[in-house]
């Protein structure tokens, strides 16, 4: 009965979601405001199905209903009840289900608390964000019923995909939705907009709460999937340029520079095609990530679906979403009118010249994954594109847009003075001067490459600090009126303080892991030691161990350096019962400056009595700062998002914006 609900709560929900598509948006364009009303509460009633829908798929995970298909093909008995849980999203129908109701959770929000949006502009929102809720609860209701039941029910299931039994891969998925589908504000915001003909400050003011919620959850999310492939793979790495990792990669680069661009609308009335544009693109790479995902065109540990069937109904949905948006704006876009001007040195010209590092960086990442797949389909064959192409083609491009960062914060809006501003920075100069030579001093003999990444992060440090100790008047003002300017600057500016040393942070831990690892693979037999970096590894045994739906062989390794035991680590083979899945678990002790990894492998033969074992080593330099770099991002995020000025809206001054004429001019 239970699924019965569930379903029959999906199509109640699609019904109300056609009634809240289409009502509003007919009633904006007559002026009717009985008509436009109706947003808010289907928006909520919508909400509520679709929430019902969820909670009776959850229900059939934990208790384990294995007459539901879905329940019955990524369940079993044995599972730890927090991996019933989140096994209710850790397949592709559960997953889309989470989808939807994300999607509806981000529209009550906009009904709920966008009481200060004009009533023609909150019913466009409303209705432009239930249509792609009419298109995912077609898609599920007809190629990807959750719901379906077995006859006859087997006795158990067939468990959860082992590399999903993880906490990092519980988490994961919900947070990169939450990115994923958070931009569907933005794209509503801005599809409503091309239709009223209408974006000004207060327009840009509206918009970025919801992109800065959506971007600083997708952040959490890639950091989260990087530090769960770090761990579980084994194979010590964190990121691959895997084709399904680049598709939430793209719209993080996109949502940046969106986010940065949405500033300039706001500060300076400029760039308005531009940010729209950027909106679109945005949610549309986030589409093309849910088709990667699932159409089944893709081979990974991350994909849900091979249905081809589905790949082509999701293809449909691209065409119209992505191909239909593009066409209003290319209709509507040149009749907004334009804002204020700035010279190409301002702080609006650094921002412009970030979006254009960000766009063409998504570009590049876009086209390396893609091109595989365009040149099989026209009979091209095969070919890989790999970490060679993309390394020699983003990361040129982060270097220029490094610098940058550090600069633009220093130049003033409208017209910037660059001689001044890089007079300004002589404590970041010096910064990076002191943080190359210890780089260099330490790496001496390995990839200089290394000493560049440390170099550009020392900058962009130097940069935010100096630029911030100017903001508070640190060694110009008495230490009370620093204080007080420190405690008084707004949220926003902390906000954008704490990202960019995460920033920072995150491009220096990524150099150092990425170049400076030291690794050793050798078979050891109990009692025996493996040194790696100053680092003595006695393994000192290796046992059974049972656990609630696996069995393992855990082995035990005393770390010690000079002679002096610092910890122990007991990396794991698991053998999944119901599936036979081998998989690894990696044991790792982390310092503030690198972690230490250890891998159990396969057993080997007998020698003197006594089994070998496969071991592998890592010392992974500055791993470490990659998390503290990426939690520092999202803290930002977080922290900018509680800026007052983002919840009381723009200034009445400032929303007075007038509706374009049809023979306005295109300023952009």
């Amino acid at each position: 009965m239970i699924a019965e609900i569930g379903h029959f709560s999906l199509i109640l929900a699609l019904a109300v979601a056609l009634v809240q598509a289409v009502l509003p948006m007919v009633g904006a364009a007559r002026n009717n405001a009985a008509w436009m009303a109706t947003a808010a509460p289907t928006a909520l009633v919508q909400l509520a199905c679709i929430a019902t829908a969820f909670g009776c798929l959850m229900t059939a995970f934990v208790t384990s209903d294995f007459t539901v298909a879905n329940v019955m093909q990524n369940s079993n008995s044995l599972q730890p009840m927090i991996y019933k849980v989140s096994a209710t999203w850790g397949n592709h129908e559960g997953s889309m289900v989470l989808w939807v109701l994300i999607l509806a959770v981000f529209g009550a929000m906009v009904a709920a608390f966008g009481r200060n949006l004009p009533p023609s502009l909150k019913a466009r929102v409303l209705s432009v964000q239930s249509m792609t809720g009419v298109g995912f609860l077609l898609f599920i209701l007809l190629t990807s019923n959750p719901f379906e039941r077995v006859i006859p029910a087997p006795l158990d299931g067939r468990d959860l995909n082992p590399l999903l039994q993880d906490p990092g891969l519980a988490f994961h998925p919900p947070m990169l939705y939450v990115g994923y589908v958070g931009f569907s504000m933005a794209f509503s915001f801005a599809i409503a907009a091309l239709i009223e003909g209408k974006v000004d400050a207060a327009w840009a003011r509206w918009v970025r709460p919801w992109t800065l919620v959506a971007w600083s959850f997708l952040t959490a999310g890639i950091g989260l999937g990087a530090w769960w492939a770090y761990y579980e793979l084994g194979w010590g790495g964190w990121w691959y340029w895997d084709p399904v990792e680049n598709a939430s990669f793209m719209p993080w680069l996109v949502g940046t520079a969106l986010l940065h661009s949405s500033i300039i609308v706001e500060k300076r009335d400029a760039l308005k095609t531009w940010t729209i544009l950027l909106a679109i693109l945005t949610f549309s790479l986030s589409l093309i990530g849910t088709f990667l995902v699932r159409s089944g065109v893709l081979t990974s540990v991350h994909a849900f679906a091979t249905d081809p069937e589905r790949g082509v109904f999701i293809l449909l949905l691209l065409v119209v979403a992505i191909g239909g948006s593009l066409v209003l704006y290319a209709w509507r876009a040149p009749l907004l009118k334009g804002g204020g001007l700035f010279a190409p040195i301002s702080r609006e010209g650094a921002l412009v010249l970030n979006n254009l590092l960000l766009t063409t960086a998504a570009a590049t990442v876009f086209i390396g994954t893609l091109y595989p797949l365009f040149l099989e389909a026209f009979d091209g064959g095969k070919v890989s594109v790999g970490p060679p192409f993309f390394n020699a083609t983003f990361v040129p491009l982060m270097i220029p847009l490094v610098l940058a960062l550090g600069v633009g914060p220093m130049l003033g809006w409208k017209r910037g003075d660059l001689a001044g501003a890089i007079a300004r920075l002589k404590f970041a100069f010096v910064f990076t001067l002191v943080v190359t030579i210890v780089a260099a001093y330490v790496s001496w003999g390995r990839s200089i490459f290394g000493v560049l990444g440390l170099t550009l992060a020392g900058w962009l440090v130097g940069c935010v600090l100096t630029e911030f100790g100017a903001r508070i008047g640190l060694f110009r003002l008495e230490s009370r009126d620093v204080l007080r300017r420190m405690t008084g600057m707004p949220r926003g500016a902390w906000g954008m303080t704490i990202a960019h040393l995460g920033f920072a942070i995150t491009v220096a831990g990524a150099s150092g892991a990425s170049l400076w690892q030291d690794e050793v693979i050798e078979n050891l037999r109990a009692g025996e030691t493996l040194s790696i970096v100053g680092y003595d590894f006695t393994l000192r045994n290796v046992d059974t161990v049972q656990g609630p739906n696996y069995t393992a062989q855990r082995g035990v390794f005393t770390v010690r350096r000079d002679g002096v035991v610092i910890t122990t680590l007991a990396p794991e083979r698991r053998r999944y019962i119901v599936t036979g899945t081998e998989t690894t678990e990696a044991a790792l002790y982390s310092q503030w400056h690198a972690d230490l990894y250890a891998v159990i492998g396969q057993g080997g033969g007998q020698d003197g009595g006594k089994e070998s074992w496969t071991v592998r080593l890592y010392f992974k330099p500055l791993v470490p700062w990659l998390w503290a770099g990426t939690l520092l991002m999202v803290l930002g995020g977080f922290v900018s998002l509680s800026d007052r000025r983002l919840r009381i809206g723009a200034p009445t001054a400032r929303r007075a914006a007038h509706r374009v004429s049809p023979t306005a001019q295109p300023a952009e």
